[in-house]
């Protein structure tokens, strides 16, 4: 099994010469165009382009800098599922931050499959499986289990800290690898006020935990490294570094970088 970091959270993993992608970003600048002319001054995760032909596309939740449409678009042959949390129903701002991606998924006309925790789907070569996380904000989010060839990959979105670890690992076992979020970053966003100060993605160490609680060979941090506004999305400083501080399982990859397990 080979995996292939695209940036951001996104990520390309290839069993048999096959493909599925998670959470692959192709347009930056569109997460936060919502707030006008300050986007101009955000500095934004570097992506690496998607190859065509993967024949699933794994979404951890409908946030558009984990759900873009036109990635998704180039990535999958034709016919292939998106499979996605299920929704959590709602009106108004309730679903105000999943309105952007979910209108554009649909107009793509992608072939789209809400997937309920602890279930399963078979794509080619893998196994999809859909397990609990835990969204800063709110909005449905999975994390997915990828298997292929008796290995595990474990991609954690940008889960807030949760505590299924546990339960994960007795149910699938230890994963050879977790893909886990470390900018911890603190949201202040204007549908979810009054704000919390806590982190609504995890920290590094929350990430180091997570990976010891789940037994995992090795760590290898996503979703850092972009995207910081003071007052609405603000990550910590230095993640890496604060990563190889707490874990000796971090095995960091630069951008495009492709490993195999």
């Amino acid at each position: 099994m080979r995996i292939k970091w695209l940036g951001w959270a996104g990520v390309e993993i290839e069993a048999r010469d096959e493909r599925v992608v998670v959470d692959p970003l192709q347009d930056a600048a569109a997460v936060f165009a919502w707030v006008g002319e300050r986007a101009r001054a955000i500095a934004l995760p570097e992506v690496v382009p998607v190859r065509p032909g993967a024949v699933a596309g794994l979404l951890t939740h409908l946030h558009r800098d984990h759900a873009d449409a036109g990635a998704l678009s180039a990535a999958l042959r034709v016919g292939a599922t998106v499979y996605e949390p299920v929704d959590y129903g709602g009106e108004g701002r309730e679903r105000l931050a999943i309105i952007q991606a979910d209108d554009e998924l649909t107009a793509a006309g992608l072939v789209r499959q809400p997937a309920a925790v602890w279930t399963s789907a078979a794509a080619g070569a893998f196994t999809l499986t859909a397990l609990p996380a835990v969204d800063g904000t709110g909005d449905p989010q999975v994390s997915w289990l990828i298997e292929a060839d008796g290995k595990r990959v474990l991609h954690l979105g940008d889960t807030m800290w949760h505590g299924w670890w546990w339960r994960i690992a007795e149910r699938y076992g230890p994963p050879d690898v977790v893909l886990a979020p470390i900018n911890g970053a603190r949201l202040t966003f204007p549908h979810r006020r009054p704000a919390s100060p806590l982190p609504g993605v995890m920290e590094p160490g929350q990430a180091a935990l997570a990976a010891e609680l789940l037994r995992a060979d090795r760590l290898v941090p996503i979703h850092y490294d972009g995207y910081d506004l003071p007052g609405i999305y603000e990550p910590v400083d230095d993640p890496l570094e604060r990563l190889a501080a707490t874990s000796e399982r971090a095995t960091p990859i630069t951008l495009g970088e492709t490993i195999e397990i």
